[in-house]
């Protein structure tokens, strides 16, 4: 029979799971710290169209990146019952949302718009996020490894795309690039197993689908 604390527990995650997923379709998420984009305004430079569509196609990108992060975070910490690893999910869900303001802060200032599809993408990554969850807490820890891997090798890639006169937007992928490796290797060491071959293969096939749709809707 599961205790006052552990119900209690798992309805505040609940309630947070909600929360979040309103919050960062339909809301405008407030990050906790500022934008690295206000480091570098003084160095910004005129973008020509072509350059102002692309990097707002690619905020979009990362944009949808976040709004995934935020369903898998918070699906994974419905499903633990380790309070201290439901605590250190959340925290790293703050971070996100972090990222998740400042990439919507870019498509913003490029004029650019969010994915139509968000909903979509939110219900998606909370579904793996449950599913990862439900298979135990170090191989949830191995999908936030797995994923936050690919995000950073993903980020990296946006780095040698993105327009080099848009130095807001490189600050802010670059600063992200950094809290994926971070977020990657905490849940290494937090015991995260390593994925099967065959399922990181899937998901990276399953980000190739997001990336490219998400670029252009």
């Amino acid at each position: 029979m599961r205790s006052n604390g552990d119900m209690s527990s798992s309805v505040d995650a609940c309630i947070n799971a909600v929360d979040s997923a309103l919050r960062t379709i339909w809301g405008s998420p407030r990050a906790s710290t500022p934008s690295p984009a206000q480091a570098v305004v003084d160095s910004e430079a005129p973008l020509s169209a072509a350059e102002r569509k692309e990097a707002g196609a690619l905020m979009r990108v990362n944009h949808v990146g976040e709004v995934c992060a935020q369903a898998l975070y918070s699906a994974q910490a419905v499903t633990t019952a380790d309070l201290l690893l439901k605590q250190e999910l959340l925290r790293a869900a703050q971070e996100e949302t972090d990222h998740l303001s400042w990439t919507r802060e870019r498509l913003d200032k490029l004029g650019a718009r969010p994915s139509l599809l968000n909903p979509l993408w939110y219900s998606g990554a909370f579904a793996l996020g449950l599913i990862a969850g439900r298979l135990g807490d170090r191989w949830s820890l191995g999908f936030v490894q797995e994923t936050e891997r690919q995000v950073e090798a993903h980020l990296e890639g946006h780095l040698s795309r993105l327009p080099a006169s848009d130095v807001a937007s490189r600050a802010v992928v670059a600063r992200m690039k950094a809290d994926e490796a971070a977020h990657a290797a905490w849940a290494e060491e937090a015991g995260g197993l390593p994925l099967p071959a065959p399922a990181k293969a899937l998901m990276r096939a399953a980000a190739r689908v997001m990336t490219t749709v998400a670029h252009r809707i």
